[in-house]
């Protein structure tokens, strides 16, 4: 069958409608888009993402059978000549894999792919969706009075009830490829199978209307070939049911041309929410920036004119050509998409590992790959990604589109968490961590010294010296080596360096006194300091002299601790399922595994014992325990007294740290480091009995890091 996809999201409230929206819509609405043509609700103002849930193996109870959208040929099992797929997923969280006929991944173990039909896989990769930010998914349906019927059909009851369970909304998307008798067909299949689900809470709603999609129509190609007439007849007839009606339509539907046939404007302006397809369009920074100014900023203000919400493609990029340079291109894409002030973003797509656009949980590195087949994992470029990347990147960019975090073209995002492997033995404590200068000039930020980007640098302002770096290493480590770099193409320089760290950000201590460093591209313009081993957790660079240029420069700033005694960096915790003693509005259990520092868990109030625990999913040496409260100068500084206890089973608990009053101070970053002798457990709960700071537990990040 011939494949094909789509996207959504959006904007603005006003007069009385304002005392019925949430704060974070609120927000949204004040934000500065001033013609959206619909308040807050479902799509609007929200972050949705393509869902194709249709991928299906043997032995699964999936009426279609055999490895659908795994293999070209469904019966017999994927291998490198027989396969759709162009990315492997990481397939730590699923319950259930089954075994492919690929070669065996990097580290020796069968190469295993999960089955969309499994609850536990739709559950978990809602459950994705809820701990970064997805509110909407788009389920995908197409012609369903085919081989795919019945299981499209169950499928929509399983999206359903991942929806309703971990509080997201859906709503159908209907994609007409192939389907010649659709006019007649799609109304039979509305009325009689998917208009009941709209009786469900988790269905999407839009202005107070059931959302529904069409994807196709407009298309200059084969595969779609329908007048305008039949398609306008279509979405009449959803109107008439009083349904919001979203079109999924070609790249240049305003002018009709390329990907548009001609003659279609009256259909696409039927549509009261327009999302135009963007994959396959660019794969470069550039790309996006020109369809932002020639593309995007004329199609929103036609949708402005006609009173049309307007809800673009937002892309992660296509890992299996190199489009994502580490994130890159991804925040590129929202950034523009923001400062675009759209109604809406539609992520393409949450689960499509056959075109390489998912931002599912990805295969990391070759160790869980099919070995030698040439598939990309996510460390493709050089740069070390967690599988969670994409996901934390779409949670920090909804943000941004709903203006709880400041617009900004720099990603905020880290690939990895906490540091993680780098590409040095040991890993670069530094990659990725929070940055500070004295100063930036433009847009060479300090943010680009830890980005493992060496055509990116950070330069201060000019003929100002002496000027400062600093990062933070998130928690204190054993320090005893820093990698200074400069782009490699430049000429020969010195600059004049000290290096000093510190364990509270407060007061420092010299680690590589004031010398002249020379930077030389025919050794690769790298220089490397080997220090004293010392404990630090931010460590700074100060710059008092460039015989190149009168400011100081630095493209990479790498730190490692010795050699054979690196810091466990991998945060166990991130992404795990928690279970808790209760909590408050959204502030649930969930937050302290998110990755998100300014989400958090609080219980009842005026209750305690109260308690937040993470199930690690295998027994696993316990060495160190990181809790944090968001680190906002608001959160005030306050003492929690709390234990630490560990279970292998949920059942059997021993203490593993007594209780204790743990100061939490925004002065140094509201985050307490409890170190315990190797301890085997599967199962982490932090008890908290007291709190001077508000009458409640409250934690927003509980990380745990092997012995």
């Amino acid at each position: 069958m011939t494949v094909s996809r789509r996207r959504l999201i959006g904007s603005l409230a006003a007069g009385s409608a304002l005392a019925a929206v949430s704060p974070a819509d609120l927000v949204f609405a004040l934000r500065g888009t001033a013609f959206a043509a619909s308040p807050p609700g479902d799509v609007v103002g929200k972050v949705s993402v393509g869902y194709q849930g249709w991928f299906s193996c043997p032995g699964d109870g999936a009426p279609i059978g055999g490895w659908w959208h795994w293999s070209r040929d469904r019966f017999q099992p994927p291998a490198p000549a027989n396969t759709t797929i162009v990315s492997w997923p990481d397939m730590r969280e699923y319950t259930r894999g089954y075994t492919t006929a690929y070669p065996a991944l990097g580290n020796g173990q069968p190469a295993q792919l999960f089955s969309s039909y499994d609850q536990q896989t739709v559950d978990t990769h809602f459950r994705w969706m809820q701990e970064h930010g997805c509110d909407t998914a788009a389920l995908q349906r197409f012609n369903p009075f085919g081989d795919e019927g019945p299981t499209r059909d169950a499928m929509t009851v399983k999206v359903r009830s991942a929806a309703e369970r971990f509080g997201r909304k859906f709503y159908i998307m209907y994609d007409v490829t192939g389907w010649t008798t659709m006019q007649s067909q799609i109304k039979e299949d509305w009325t009689n199978r998917i208009s009941a689900h709209t009786a469900s809470p988790a269905y999407a709603r839009q202005n107070g209307r059931p959302v529904v999609c069409i994807w196709g129509y407009g298309f200059n190609d084969d595969g779609r070939p329908f007048a305008p007439a039949p398609c306008l007849d279509v979405i009449n007839w959803f109107k008439a049911q009083g349904c919001y009606v979203i079109g999924g339509v070609p790249t240049y539907w305003r002018q009709g041309i390329n990907d548009s046939r001609p003659g279609f404007s009256e259909v696409y302006h039927a549509f009261h929410m327009i999302s135009p397809w963007m994959v396959g369009r660019t794969g470069t920074l550039d790309g996006l920036d020109w369809f932002h100014t020639n593309v995007n900023v004329p199609d929103q203000a036609d949708c402005d004119a006609h009173g049309i919400d307007y809800q673009p493609c937002v892309l992660p990029g296509d890992l299996s050509s190199g489009h994502r340079r580490h994130g890159d291109f991804y925040w590129r894409h929202l950034y523009n998409l923001t400062r675009l002030g759209a109604q809406g973003l539609y992520v393409s797509m949450f689960d499509e590992f056959n075109e390489g656009n998912q931002i599912a949980k990805t295969s990391e590195t070759q160790a869980t790959t099919p070995a030698g087949v040439g598939i990309r994992a996510l460390d493709e470029d050089g740069t070390a990604c967690s599988a969670d990347y994409y996901l934390r990147i779409t949670a920090d960019g909804g943000r941004m589109f709903k203006g709880q975090l400041a617009l900004t073209a720099v990603r905020p995002t880290p690939p990895v968490v906490g540091g993680g492997p780098g590409p040095e033995p040991g890993g670069d404590l530094a990659a990725g961590r929070p940055t500070a200068a004295s100063s930036q000039n433009g847009p060479f930020v300090a943010g680009n010294a830890v980005d493992a980007d060496r055509g990116s640098y950070w330069e201060s302002s000019n003929s100002a010296f002496p000027q400062w770096w600093q990062v933070d290493l998130g928690a204190s480590h054993q320090v005893a080596r820093i990698v200074l770099a400069v782009p490699a193409g430049w000429a020969a320089r010195t600059q004049t360096v000290t290096v000093q760290g510190s364990t509270d950000g407060a007061t420092f201590t010299t680690l590589a006194g004031t010398a002249g460093v020379r930077f030389d591209p025919a050794t690769g313009n790298t220089a490397t300091l080997t220090v004293p081993t010392t404990a630090a957790r931010h460590l700074r660079v100060t710059v008092t002299g460039n015989t190149a240029w009168p400011a100081a420069q630095l493209a990479q700033i790498g730190v490692y601790a010795p050699t054979g005694t690196p810091t466990p960096t991998t945060d166990l915790a991130r992404g795990r399922p928690t279970a808790e003693s209760g909590h408050v509005q959204t502030y649930g259990g969930a937050n302290v595994v998110d990755g998100n520092p300014d989400s958090y868990w609080e219980s009842a109030s005026n209750a305690f014992p109260q308690w937040v625990r993470v199930d690690l999913g295998t027994t696993v040496g316990i060495g160190r325990i990181v809790l944090r409260l968001p680190a906002a100068a608001t959160w005030q500084r306050r003492t929690q007294t709390l234990s630490v206890e560990v279970s292998p089973d949920d059942t059997a608990w021993s203490t593993l740290v007594a209780p204790a009053g743990r100061v939490f101070d925004p002065s140094t970053g509201n985050q307490v480091t409890l170190t315990v002798p190797a301890t085997p457990a599967r199962y982490v709960r932090i008890r908290v009995t007291g709190n001077t700071g508000w009458p409640a537990a409250q934690l927003s990040q509980l990380e745990v890091y092997a012995g």
